[in-house]
């Protein structure tokens, strides 16, 4: 009898393995099957929301260059001072603006990656450390260190959004790229990690899921930015990248190639735009079209002469237009833009940014087009600055390939060539700090995971 029923369970224990096999067989079968995954980036910015899409063909490893099938912008809405205030108008803003990049691209987008600078983006450096036996270094060992700087790093009310590896440490010793292979009795690693507020990043899933999509991800706007701008050298040798939006205006520090360093301040674009309002007492309308045309940072020869017009505020037909020089112009527009990246220069040392003595800066950011903004940049922060654009796509068009839209370039140029995350994006997305590598729940299964998804 007892053999029997021993029988009966090993047979049920085999029909069941052979069901899982078939389950798993045709659930390959359908992810082989499946279309290739378009990749969609968003930049949910306070003056416009751009999103960009691009097929997996659209990827050029050979000379590392971008192909985007369908670009898509409108005017933002539902978004102030880089939080939404709305959250219908800004999942209607998503909507629209993906459904114009999907009309050019023939293909239907299910979820995207958002660029933001809000949420009051952090950066925490943290560093692990575990012992290794008398062996090479293997996947395994880098994700028990990995662990073990996790472990050390607590950020109540906050979620990670970016966890890179900026240098590793085989014995003490410094500056390693990959570890793997080498010997070593201690293996060492320096993370980044970059977080922003956590409800935040659940008032952007909602929005997004409003606008009847899925969230896949969310980015540091510096950061990808940086990545669409910046070269590999000035990476290597240091860089800083600012990205002057319209609601925020945002840094990200490249030392030694990985990103060491991220800051933001709450002022931007539209900063200056309000001011011009106010000092000229016209509409919001009107000073963005009279800082977009006239608008200057430095002074010009013969602004005192030169007078500008402003439509007046209200709909008294009666009114006249607001007429004023050019200086006065210059006069509202100069203190804000100093103001502003004095500001981050201050944040950035207070914070002990470790920029690099030679370290130029790059700007990106549709309000970096305002003529002026370069020369106050270099006279602030006595460094080189270059206006930086979205690199290594070739094919966009006039109307697509300024600074402005270097934050969605940025996000397809991570998906397709990195940075290696320590953390997949998906981890991001459904768990929070921090515990994404638990390396006593199988370690070698979890390593194989994270290689997987980050090489």
């Amino acid at each position: 009898m007892l053999k029997t029923a021993a029988r009966s369970q090993d047979n049920r224990q085999t029909e069941q393995r052979k069901a899982d096999q078939r389950k798993d067989g045709r659930d390959g079968l359908k992810a082989a099957l499946a279309p290739p995954k378009v990749t969609a980036a968003v930049d949910l910015g306070a003056s416009k929301v751009t999103c960009f899409i691009m097929k997996p063909e659209g990827v050029h490893r050979g000379d590392r260059t971008l192909t985007t099938c369908g670009v898509g912008y409108v005017q933002s809405r539902g978004i102030r001072g880089g939080s939404i205030v709305n959250l219908d108008e800004a999942s209607a803003a998503i909507a629209q603006a993906v459904e114009r990049a999907e009309n050019l691209a023939g293909v239907n987008v299910q979820g995207v990656t958002i660029a933001t600078a809000g949420g009051a983006l952090t950066s925490t450096r943290v560093t692990g450390r575990v012992s290794i036996g008398a062996r090479p270094i293997a996947d395994n060992d880098l994700v028990r260190a990995i662990s073990n700087a996790l472990a050390q790093i607590k950020l109540p009310g906050r979620r990670a959004i970016h966890i890179l590896p900026m240098s590793w440490a085989v014995d003490g010793q410094g500056g390693v790229r990959d570890p793997r292979a080498m010997f070593g009795k201690t293996l060492g690693v320096e993370l980044l990690v970059v977080s922003v507020a956590e409800t935040v990043f659940n008032t952007l899933g909602a929005c997004v899921e409003r606008a009847h999509l899925q969230l896949d991800g969310v980015v540091a706007a510096p950061f990808v930015s940086a990545l669409a701008a910046l070269e590999e050298d000035e990476m290597d040798l240091g860089s800083v990248c600012i990205d002057m939006g319209g609601g925020s205006t945002s840094a990200s520090v490249f030392r030694g190639g990985s990103l060491v360093h991220v800051e933001t301040v709450p002022v931007g674009g539209q900063h200056v735009t309000q001011d011009i309002a106010r000092g000229l007492s016209t509409s919001i309308v009107g000073a963005e079209r009279i800082k977009t045309l006239h608008g200057s940072a430095i002074a010009s020869a013969n602004e005192d002469r030169e007078m500008i017009e402003a439509p007046p505020r209200g709909d008294d037909p009666g009114a006249g237009p607001v007429i004023a020089p050019r200086s006065l112009l210059k006069g509202i527009i100069a203190p804000r833009v100093e103001e502003t990246l004095e500001l981050l220069r201050d944040r950035l040392k207070a914070a002990g940014a470790p920029i690099e003595p030679g370290a130029g800066l790059v700007l990106t950011g549709g309000a970096s087009q305002l003529a002026g903004v370069r020369e106050v940049a270099v006279r602030v922060f006595d460094r080189p600055v270059r206006l930086g654009r979205p690199r290594r796509v070739p094919h966009l068009a006039d109307a697509a390939s300024g600074p402005a839209f270097t934050a969605c370039a940025g996000i397809l140029h991570r998906s397709a060539f990195g940075p290696r995350e320590a953390v997949s994006t998906k981890q991001f997305s459904s768990t929070k700090l921090l515990q994404p590598l638990d390396p006593r729940a199988n370690p070698v299964a979890k390593a194989a995971a994270w290689l997987r998804d980050n090489l």
